[in-house]
Parts: C-alpha cells; structure tokens; sequence
C-alpha cells in the first residue's frame, strides 16, 4: 500500500487503454508510487482489430489492482474518438480526484498485413483511434496540467514510430505522427512547465499478441521473408513485459526526468538501432 512517499505521490494520471495491458501495468505501477489514476478504455470489439479485445472485466480488474495499493481510481469506458465523451470522462475523474498532473496516452490499434491487403477501413480506424485519439486525449487534459503549473505527457508511439516495421503500413504510419505530435505540442507546452515525450518500445507481451496475429504476421513473412529481420531486437530478447515499459513510464511521469521533454524515449532492446 502506498503511504504517500512515492515518486509520484500525490499526482494523478489519467491513462488510456488501461483495462490491460501496458495501460494497466502504468496504472498499477503509477499506483504503486502514490498516484491516483483516471482509466479509460473502450472495453469493445473494433471491426480493424483480429486479436482479443479489452472486456469491463479487465477494467475492473485494473482497478482492484489499484485499489490494492491504497490509491483511487475512477474508470470510464470510453472511444477516444469522441471528444466530447473522453472530455466528460476526464471532466468527471478530475472532478473527483481534485487534480491532473500526468497524461499517459497508450490506447492504439494495431493491425497486421501486407501492404495491398491494408483496407480503407483498416487504415481509416488506425489513423482515427492511434493519432486522432491520442490528440483527443491530450486535449481532454491538457489544460488541467496548465492550472497545476506544470505536469508530464506521454505519448505512447512504438518502435515502429522511430524504426519501420514491416507488415503494418496503418500502424507504423500513425506512430511516426504520434512521434511528430509529441515534439509540436512539447514546443507550446513548456511555458507552463509541461514536458511531453513519446514512447517507442519493442514488441511487449500483451493481448495484441492473440487471436489470430500469428498467422497473419507468418502469412506475411512467407510472401515477403526479407522484412521479417526488421523484428529483431539488439539484446538477445523476442520481446519485453508490460511492466518493463511501465518502469519509463514511471521515470517520465516523475520530477526525475523534470528537464526531459520532445524526446523519443524508447524501451526498445535496442531494436531501433539494429
């Protein structure tokens, strides 16, 4: 239980995607730290996505994990492709918890195919639900981090934001815009001592990893093997754990890394310099 000498005691963070996942390790870790948090997930199936989708059960299940470590949380299951909703949700979780300090935008989508099987609707929802949402949501909070003094914003991107990933011409389009919206918006944001910063890690074991993943990223491979060696990451590591992530996670939502801001910063195994 935390007792209120975390490195973020006493802050609160909203993060979105947090019914699993990396979302949920930031929460929990954040919570772990002294944090309140804010969690909001669409808790829905989206036609663009083949692997399983987040359940309300996974969300309250994020947040008994919380509440475990003595912290709040108020949950929402919300699209981040509706600005008003998200805005009511973080309207209302600030309402109660009294303050914004740290935004964690993660929710994203990531479908996997060749290039000419990439559909309009498959490319429409990346773009709408990774870039469009993860502005909405910086939006929805950005200024409660004004009327705080300050706060950290985390953009969560991916290696294949820094690094092209093949098979996934949506997604890593939609990281590399996620990379560029972190630095235009750490530009206008310093002046009220708000550091924003994107995300890049390697592959993280989590549910995006089921359903059928593996046979369209093998399907992929046998039509295109050369691509595939862009997979590999410079430590001797097929992938890391949500819980690695969310340790930066933590370093950036912390005054630790108080003068980092318009970085990639990229728990990556190295795979974006391999």
């Amino acid at each position: 239980m935390s007792d209120g000498t975390g490195r973020v005691a006493g802050k609160v963070a909203v993060i979105t995607g947090a019914a699993r996942g990396q979302g949920r390790a930031h929460a929990v870790r954040l919570a772990q730290e002294g944090a309140d948090i804010i969690a909001i997930d669409i808790c829905s199936t989206l036609p663009s996505v083949t692997y399983d989708s987040a359940t309300p059960e996974d969300l309250a299940e994020t947040a008994r994990l919380v509440e475990k470590h003595g912290r709040r949380i108020v949950t929402a299951q919300v699209d981040i492709r509706d600005r008003a909703k998200l805005q009511a949700a973080v309207d209302t979780g600030v309402a109660e918890l009294g303050r914004l300090d740290i935004i964690i935008a993660n929710a994203a989508i990531s479908p996997i195919a060749p290039w000419d099987e990439i559909t309009s609707e498959v490319f429409d929802d990346t773009m709408s639900i990774n870039v469009a949402g993860t502005w909405n949501t910086v939006m929805a909070g950005a200024k409660y981090l004004v009327e705080a003094g300050g706060g950290s914003i985390i953009l969560v991107s991916s290696a294949a934001g820094i690094k092209v990933q093949p098979y996934m011409v949506s997604y890593t389009t939609s990281k590399f815009a996620v990379r560029g919206m972190a630095k235009a918006f750490a530009v206008e944001l310093a002046k009220d001592h708000i550091r924003v910063n994107s995300l890049h890690p390697t592959g993280v074991a989590t549910p995006m990893g089921t359903g059928d993943v593996h046979a369209r990223i093998e399907r992929a491979v046998a039509g295109n093997p050369r691509p595939a060696q862009m997979f590999t990451n410079m430590l001797p590591v097929d992938y890391t754990q949500p819980e690695d992530v969310a340790e930066t996670v933590l370093f950036l939502a912390s005054d630790e890394s108080k003068y980092i801001t318009a970085h990639e910063i990229a728990p990556d195994a190295g795979i974006t310099e391999f």
